[in-house]
């Protein structure tokens, strides 16, 4: 297999995951609210919610206002997680419960790296491989990868809300590609997602990885192009 000229990868379920679940790190944070809900009722809801959401792509926004953006596109999707769940009446001040997740999410606390991530980035950068995060996170993406201490591995950050597309959208890989001045066909793109990573990635030119992570794996990579 010949040695890629670019690395791009997935954020949130290849670099680093959530320690536990969505629902638990949800439940933790309402009960600071005095709300009381089962962690596994909200992972289930948040999932239904996340899935039914549109592509977080905003086309008619200017750059000063994608922040905000961002903030009210996950705001609806927390909003519908508590009110699917049946809670949502429960909160004195959800506005106050929703910033103080929002920001969570944007530190390293709710986050883990995966075990296999780190020597993996070193090995590829020691072969003078170029590393891009792509990904259809938000702009709290910068903060995360700081916090994580992954943030030196990689040349270029290129995430759906600053692009106005979202994996698998072929648009959104050639803007990854273009910052590093790279023909598809020098590119591999690793990803968990079958539809958005690897089949986006084989849509796009570049070789498309799955990694197939599970709870407590290290991963497990397949496919190519």
């Amino acid at each position: 297999m010949e040695r890629p000229k670019v690395i791009l990868l997935d954020a949130v379920g290849t670099l680093f995951g959530v320690k536990g679940s969505v629902g638990e790190v949800y439940s933790q944070i309402a009960q600071e609210f005095d709300v009381e809900v089962s962690a596994e009722i909200l992972n289930t809801k948040f999932l239904q919610s996340f899935k039914a959401a549109p592509p977080p792509i905003f086309p008619d926004a200017d750059s000063h206002d994608i922040p905000q953006r961002e903030f009210d596109w996950w705001r609806i999707i927390a909003l519908n997680t508590f009110e699917s769940a049946g809670v949502l009446q429960q909160f004195s001040d959800f506005s106050a419960f929703f910033g103080e997740l929002y920001i969570h999410f944007g530190t390293a606390e709710p986050w883990f790296v995966y075990p296999d991530v780190l020597s993996s980035l070193g090995n590829w950068r020691r072969q003078g491989i170029e590393l891009g995060v792509l990904s259809n996170f938000d702009s709290r993406i910068y903060s995360v990868l700081q916090s994580l201490g992954l943030s030196s591995y990689f040349n270029s950050v290129t995430i759906s809300t600053q692009v106005c597309a979202a994996k698998p959208d072929p648009k959104i890989f050639a803007i990854a590609l273009e910052k590093h001045n790279c023909p598809p066909e020098k590119a591999w793109h690793i990803g968990d997602s079958i539809v958005e990573d690897y089949q986006g990635a084989k849509a796009a030119g570049l070789r498309g990885i799955w990694i197939n992570r599970e709870p407590g794996d290290r991963g497990q990579v397949t496919g190519d192009k």
